[in-house]
């Protein structure tokens, strides 16, 4: 794949992001090539930190804010912040105008219905107001009951499968999963039981 421009890597990507879960749509090989140049880009400035390519500074820490609310950092694993899946959704979106709308528009909408509720924007929230905001936006039943929610929840249900798309193909979350790829087991365990 040396041969493919970043700009072809990222338009792969995210024509995927469009339809749904990138993982559905193109190879892991891409999202790999994606994080990495998330990380050549960190690694060229003086701070090792990633510059928004398609967010306000504002709006970058807010969808930060929102990808530790999705997968958070935990015992065992990294959560998706330090999994960079921030800079892979701002990376995906830079090139993507139709994704781009989404993803401004529903951090508009979150910043407006923070405003209305608490005088304030998501991120001047106290943990507990942002907490009962993602509260009514995380599930889909919530706008059936509140049609006033149904853009948060859509904008909410996006944001989740690229925040998982982010996590899931980076480092930390290959190795959260416990992959080992192609390689012959001698017996096979099956699955482990449903909690209670």
């Amino acid at each position: 794949m040396s041969g493919i421009s970043r700009r072809d890597v990222l338009r792969n990507l995210t024509v995927g992001a469009a339809g749904g879960s990138v993982l559905q749509m193109i190879p892991a090989k891409a999202a790999e090539l994606a994080h990495e140049i998330v990380q050549k880009e960190k690694a060229a400035t003086r701070d090792g930190k990633y510059t928004p390519k398609c967010l306000s500074a504002r709006q970058y820490l807010t969808l930060v804010v929102l990808c530790d609310a999705i997968i958070p950092k935990d015992g065992t694993s990294g959560g998706a912040v330090e999994a960079g899946a921030p800079e892979f959704i701002d990376l995906i979106a830079s090139e993507n105008e139709e994704y781009q709308a989404v993803l401004v528009g529903g951090l508009m909408w979150l910043d407006n219905f923070c405003a209305d509720r608490f005088d304030r924007v998501f991120l001047a929230c106290t943990g507990s107001q942002q907490n009962q905001v993602l509260e009514l936006i995380a599930y889909r039943k919530n706008a059936v009951a509140h049609p006033e929610l149904s853009q948060g929840v859509a904008f909410f249900a996006k944001l989740r499968k690229m925040t998982c798309n982010g996590f899931y193909t980076s480092k930390i979350g290959i190795e959260d999963l416990k992959y080992v790829g192609n390689t012959a087991l001698a017996e096979f365990p099956g699955c482990p039981p449903l909690p209670e």
